[in-house]
């Protein structure tokens, strides 16, 4: 029995995976699981100039690592002969008929439409071609694109993020579906497969608004039932200029190379322009937590820097069973319990290994302070009242306090003047360490 919600993602494979297309991915994925139904992922590689196996095999790769899975692949590569017996029914209906105009013709008839005042759009030159006339053309070597004829009425459909909508396809250009060359171009591969594969959502960004009427009809055309749509405002940068491949952090793979982590991303995508706070949760608390309400009107603004600042918020909470298989031997629970609310980026916490069970080269502001406090370390075995024993006798015998008594401390026995807790690292540096590092020397 079908699912009663499916999905999908249908990214192109001519470049890496841009976060812009990753919410998509994302918010479609969110919906298929709280619904309880499947999500596809549909390789849009029709275009054989410009697709790679290898961006195909990058993006499935980023999807990953974000945590999404999908309930089957496809290539459109695979599916032509589908598409082909599509265009051909719909040529039989009269639907789908051959122009021979030139870009360069359709660039003039453009310019003087636009100067006469008149809105640019096709103006079906070509369906009052002759027979005789067609051949002519045809005689010429000249190879026709095909557009598909809309009905020139109103289109109207409820958006699940923007509400009602209606489009007058009188208003829009037929769209070309397929190339000179005799490559389909997006939208017939996209409304074949949405019917064959039982579609029942397609949740997307709000530029494709305009080409929705024109892909409803063509469904309909087709004798398919057209799905629910959901358009969402698109992610910009942070000044609200359209987001470039330019942009830093504007694609997965570089958030990937910058160290963030894949539950910041997502928690940050799936919030972003929503009504809920945005901080970290798992995928699970995502779906959960999916809905079309709580979306609004106004651009998504994405900035790098608040990823980062959300990334170490999921640092600073993150159980060790979560990260513990990324992390190296010597970075033990107890020592991620400590660090992880200094954390930025996971491989931060390599560094407080070294400080811990590593050498490092402390820093002696006052030998005789330093002496003072080596005495004073407490007999036994080193633990979390440690610290405060140690200090408040420090304190007592040198009358330092604040930052004057804690500072060089910190400087001898970790050699940064930054970090977690001392109480929590002391007894993991160990008696041995804490007392070479007083006397200045590498340990």
């Amino acid at each position: 029995m079908p699912a009663s919600v499916k999905t999908r993602f249908a990214p192109s494979p001519t470049g890496t995976l841009h976060v812009g297309n990753m919410r998509p991915a994302l918010l479609n994925w969110l919906y298929a699981r709280k619904m309880g139904g499947e999500i596809i992922l549909r390789f849009d590689d029709t275009d054989t100039a410009r697709s790679t196996r290898a961006y195909a095999d990058a993006i499935a790769d980023d999807l990953a690592w974000a945590g999404l899975t999908f309930d089957g692949t496809f290539r459109q590569s695979d599916r032509i002969a589908i598409y082909t017996a599509a265009a051909e029914t719909l040529k039989h209906k009269g639907l789908l008929y051959p122009c021979y105009e030139t870009p360069a013709e359709l660039e003039r008839r453009r310019k003087r439409q636009m100067a006469r005042g008149k809105p640019p759009v096709y103006d079906r030159a070509a369906l009052d071609l002759t027979d005789a006339e067609r051949a002519a053309l045809d005689a010429e070597g000249r190879t026709p694109h095909w557009r598909f004829k809309l009905s020139g009425t109103t289109v109207s459909w409820n958006d699940l993020a923007r509400g009602p909508q209606s489009i007058e396809t009188g208003s829009v250009s037929d769209p070309v579906l397929i190339r000179e060359d005799g490559t389909f171009t997006y939208m017939l591969p996209s409304a074949a497969d949405d019917a064959d594969m039982g579609i029942t959502h397609v949740l997307r960004g709000e530029d494709h608004v305009t080409n929705t009427a024109a892909q409803i009809e063509l469904l309909q055309a087709m004798g398919a039932s057209p799905p629910a749509f959901a358009h969402f405002p698109l992610l910009v940068a942070p000044g609200g200029a359209k987001l470039s491949k330019r942009e830093g952090g504007a694609s997965v793979a570089e958030v990937r190379a910058a160290g963030l982590e894949p539950e910041a991303l997502t928690s940050y995508l799936a919030h972003l322009g929503t009504s809920d706070d945005i901080a970290p949760a798992s995928l699970d608390e995502l779906v959960g937590g999916f809905e079309f309400s709580k979306f609004g009107r106004a651009p998504a603004h994405y900035d790098i820097a608040e990823l980062a600042r959300l990334n170490a918020d999921w640092l600073h909470g993150a159980a060790f069973e979560h990260v513990h298989g990324r992390l190296s031997a010597d970075v033990s629970e107890t020592l991620w319990l400590a660090i992880r609310g200094n954390l930025e980026k996971l491989s931060d916490a390599g560094l407080w290994a070294q400080v811990v069970s590593g050498e490092i080269t402390p820093v002696i502001e006052d030998a005789a302070f330093a002496a003072t406090a080596a005495r004073l370390l407490p007999d036994g075995p080193l633990d979390e009242t440690t610290w405060k024993i140690w200090t408040d006798a420090v304190k007592a015998e040198t009358g330092a306090k604040g930052k004057a008594l804690f500072m060089p401390l910190r400087l001898a026995l970790t050699g940064l003047d930054h970090g977690p807790e001392l109480k929590a690292l002391l007894p993991l540096i160990g008696r041995d360490k804490v007392l070479a590092r007083l006397e200045g020397r590498t340990a």
